[in-house]
């Protein structure tokens, strides 16, 4: 009964194994030529494992979208609205918030990058990229609350928040030589000081 055991679990954790193998290789080509361009070939190469190896894990190919973008959230989850809610001064939110929201960005450009561009390609991975949007929807909440009220209110503020909590602009921003210090420095200025429409 012992060897049993101990053969079962041995078998398990293999695949285990094997499961995470394959779930990095994804991802490592996530980020080098995006999920939209990834393929089940590919991520076997990869992994060093047959195509049917991968298949038997994730029998098709949005299981296997699904299963690499929670493990890669997972470990690298973006911020937590506990970080500013539980020890930062409600005046300091924005700049706190968009502080926080851009490392993260810095730290995991490469492979938001290719999500952002291949969204539009892949009707799935829009769909598995719902809860991100509603995270980035409690950060701007989060970001407007403390506002005055006139633009906690006011369309065209609530339009410059959600601007400012998107990787693109960040991207965009970063690109041009600002580093995120700046950046974070540059779109709380103009949340707290945009026109009121």
């Amino acid at each position: 009964m012992a060897t049993r055991t101990y053969t079962k679990t041995k078998r398990a954790n293999k695949e285990q194994q094997t499961h995470r193998k394959i779930i990095d290789a994804a991802l490592v080509l996530y980020g080098s030529v995006g999920p939209a361009a990834t393929t089940i070939s590919a991520v076997a190469t990869k992994a060093s494992v047959q195509r049917l190896t991968v298949y038997r894990h994730f029998p098709k190919e949005t299981d296997l979208m699904a299963g690499a973008l929670k493990a890669w959230f997972d470990s690298r989850p973006m911020p937590d609205p506990a970080e500013w809610r539980d020890g930062v001064d409600p005046q300091d939110w924005p700049i706190a918030i968009l502080s926080m929201l851009y490392n993260y960005y810095s730290e995991t450009s490469n492979v938001w990058a290719r999500l952002q561009a291949d969204r539009a390609k892949h009707d799935d991975l829009e769909k598995l990229m719902q809860p991100v949007n509603a995270r980035l929807a409690v950060i701007q909440d989060d970001i407007l609350r403390h506002l005055p009220t006139g633009r906690r209110d006011n369309v065209l503020c609530r339009a410059v928040v959600a601007h400012s909590v998107q990787f693109s602009t960040w991207k965009s921003l970063t690109d041009s030589a600002l580093d995120t210090v700046e950046v974070a420095a540059l779109m709380e200025d103009w949340v707290r000081h945009c026109p009121l429409s």
